[in-house]
């Protein structure tokens, strides 16, 4: 049994929607890497004049993700990439493999992860946590050149 007193909760707020700002970002990446897309989302959300609503990011690509994860210490995202690498490995016998042996993998890698992300905005600001920052995924060991959707839904200052 939850114990009310565990629990708290700030007072609800009411926006109407009446904005809705959109913005394609272009990322090269360099190979299988993390990239932080943090820096450049918080700036679109400045620039729409964002108040108070919902930040939508949306890759549009099949062998590159999207996620929310631990900005602090770089090994986090080394022992992520060990991770997928070890639940999609290049020499599984993958029969799709029309562009390398690491297209099938990068696939299999963007469907445990997230081709989309939602961040709400609070007071014009991005609420993610203390250590999280928002990280494209490239899955391909050869550089790419990626596209991010940004899309703030909301309310502007």
């Amino acid at each position: 049994m939850i114990q009310s007193r565990t629990l708290s909760r700030t007072p609800s707020s009411t926006v109407g929607v009446t904005s809705i700002a959109s913005s394609l970002l272009t990322v090269q990446t360099s190979g299988r890497s993390f990239v932080d897309l943090t820096a450049e989302a918080a700036k679109f959300v400045h620039e729409a004049g964002a108040k108070e609503g919902a930040l939508m990011l949306f890759i549009r690509h099949t062998s590159a993700s999207l996620t929310i994860q631990e900005n602090a210490d770089p090994s986090v995202l080394r022992d992520l990439t060990t991770v997928l690498s070890g639940l999609a490995p290049e020499n599984a016998g993958w029969t799709h493999d029309i562009e390398g042996p690491d297209d099938m993998p990068a696939h299999v890698k963007t469907m445990l992860t997230q081709t989309s992300l939602q961040v709400p905005v609070l007071n014009g600001a991005l609420a993610l946590g203390t250590w999280q920052a928002i990280f494209l995924i490239e899955h391909r060991s050869r550089p790419h050149q990626r596209e991010v959707v940004l899309q703030f839904i909301g309310e502007r200052r």
